[in-house]
């Protein structure tokens, strides 16, 4: 298997890096009336904003959205895309799924070289790693159909901070200085990224001139003037210029859809989350189904019992993700089978409560038998009870690395999702089947997992995080967090994390997360440990207190997100 090169896994630490030095302790942001929870105080103040001059949860998500693509360039974006999940305060519910999609031009094997071995960085870095973006598309569609404001007044927050500047935090500092060796191979990154060299400093203003005439350009003449206006020919001018696939036909042809959310059960509580083309639902149900069998509390958090039966559920979902997931438009998903009770109730037979399963033994189960990574995450809850829980992402931290031209903006390196090659893994080092394998105009498997609880038919929790193949495992130990273990909601977003993908065969785990007793005792039974821990997500969730209806709000400690109420 050929190696993909040093640049992949430089990204993903890009993504993963120390939380501050804070302890991890705390007590949820309270608010009587809204609250909106992100990676940067300054876009979870936009969103408040909104709802304070009337608008609804959906109208301050969308603001949100938008003014993260300026004062978060790593992962807010408008040149990438994503997942809203919607649950309104009459119960009605949707997924807006504005995923990226492959370029007509694509083709399964524009990744591998004349041997069938995949050429290192074809799929993560530079043009032709581009799908075509969805977020503004997205947006639009949400506020269309679901919100109560004009386009124009939802983005003109974030184009006054274009123009205006964002003072730089620490945290937005660093990550810029840590993309360095990415955003310097591209001449427009490296000018108003990098500064050609003079690198920003925390506490200096950061203003963003052109992206803030892009924004200008989607007040006057709305959102489909990034698919078809001047936004649009600079976009198609990036692509000629440096050897991208993308056409004017993609953009003028893309669409933002709405999905069915899943909906299952567990513990008495109702879950609602995104089906495919995200592989985060599935994976979530299938492994709470799989848990459910099991009294967790009694075994105590994160000790070698719990951590144990964890670790073996989650290799067993993500096995059936690399071998069953895929765009649903156009391959047969068994989505009814992987996220069946009886399939669960199989896979929890095979699990050894004294022995790890060699994930080598492991494929995909029999689901059709039972059918009947940088990315960043927001919610917000309005006063009348609307909720939106929000993912979406560039892929990599700072996406392709490549800046459009006079428009200010980043653009995913999202082509890197599909399979370039079957058995070869991605950035993330995930292993996926023909079910993901590249085709024009599919949208890629993703990990994005935004999920609303309902406790008792009202809405609980609401709650996602970035990660890559992570978000999964790290919603997945939010809501155990919670329900199991009745931590707060700050306490939950805090606590180790540990993560399993199948593939590599390996336990990857927080510092100071496991005990040294517990890692041994979970290498006993045969586990095996990355070489070194790492922080994992930037989880932002809400949830809302039953007794008074207050809203709590978290940010993950790992990052230097908060919460804001009003």
């Amino acid at each position: 298997m050929k190696k993909r090169g040093l640049l992949p896994i430089l990204m993903l630490l890009v993504m993963l890096e120390p939380p501050p030095t804070s302890a991890f302790v705390g007590q949820p942001v309270r608010a009587r009336h809204g609250l909106v929870a992100s990676t940067h105080e300054v876009a979870s103040r936009v969103g408040v904003e909104i709802l304070q001059r009337g608008g609804n949860a959906v109208d301050a998500a969308v603001a949100v959205a938008l003014a993260l693509a300026v004062v978060h360039p790593a992962a807010g974006n408008l040149g990438g895309g994503g997942f809203m999940l919607i649950r309104l305060a009459d119960g009605r519910t949707t997924v807006i799924d504005y995923r990226e999609m492959a370029p007509a031009r694509a083709h399964r094997d524009m990744y591998v070289d004349e041997k069938g071995e995949i050429i290192p960085e074809a799929s993560t870095v530079g043009h032709r790693a581009v799908a075509v973006p969805g977020t503004v598309a997205g947006l639009a569609l949400a506020l269309e159909k679901y919100g109560t404001m004009s386009w124009a007044d939802v983005c003109r927050p974030a184009e006054r901070l274009a123009r205006e500047g964002v003072v730089l935090t620490h945290a937005e500092a660093e990550s810029l200085k840590r993309a360095a060796q990415l955003l310097s191979r591209f001449p427009e990154s490296r000018r108003i990224f990098l500064r050609d060299g003079r690198y920003y400093e925390e506490g200096e203003i950061f203003r963003q001139p052109e992206l803030a005439e892009t924004l200008r350009r989607l007040i006057e003449h709305g959102p489909r003037e990034f698919y078809e206006g001047e936004t649009a020919r600079r976009i198609l001018a990036e692509m000629e210029a440096g050897g991208g696939v993308i056409t004017l036909d993609d953009l003028r042809n893309y669409r933002a859809i709405e999905r069915e959310p899943l909906r299952t059960t567990y513990r008495g509580y109702e879950l609602i989350t995104v089906p495919p083309p995200s592989s985060g639902g599935v994976a979530l149900i299938e492994m709470l189904h799989i848990l459910e069998g099991f009294d967790l509390r009694a075994l105590g958090h994160n000790s070698a019992d719990y951590v144990h039966l964890l670790v073996e559920a989650m290799r067993r979902a993500f096995a059936d993700r690399a071998q069953f997931l895929g765009d649903p438009d156009f391959a047969r998903i068994p989505v009814k089978g992987l996220t069946s009770r009886r399939y669960a109730e199989a896979l929890r037979q095979t699990i050894d409560p004294k022995r790890a399963t060699p994930s080598a033994t492991l494929s995909g189960g029999d689901a059709f038998a039972y059918e009947s990574e940088h990315t960043t995450h927001f919610t917000v809850v309005d006063a009348a009870g609307n909720v939106v829980a929000n993912t979406y992402t560039l892929n990599g931290s700072y996406g392709s690395g490549v800046t459009v031209r006079g428009a200010g903006f980043l653009l995913n390196n999202e082509m890197d999702d599909f399979t370039s090659k079957p058995g070869a893994p991605n950035m993330f080092g995930l292993l996926q089947s023909e079910a993901n394998q590249i085709a024009p105009r599919k949208r890629p498997l993703s990990a994005m997992t935004p999920t609303i609880v309902l406790k008792d038919g009202k809405p609980w929790l609401a709650l996602g995080s970035p990660g890559g193949p992570t978000i999964i495992n790290t919603v997945l130990q939010i809501i155990l967090n919670a329900i199991d273990f009745g931590m707060n909601l700050q306490q939950a977003l805090a606590m180790p994390r540990v993560h399993h993908q199948w593939m590599p065969d390996q336990i990857v785990y927080e510092p100071f997360g496991l005990s040294r007793d517990t890692i041994e005792a979970l290498r006993a039974r045969g586990h095996a440990f990355t070489e070194r821990p790492r922080y994992m997500g930037d989880a932002q969730a809400i949830m809302i207190e039953p007794e008074t209806g207050m809203r709590l709000g978290a940010s993950d400690p790992r990052r230097d997100g908060k919460p804001v109420g009003y």
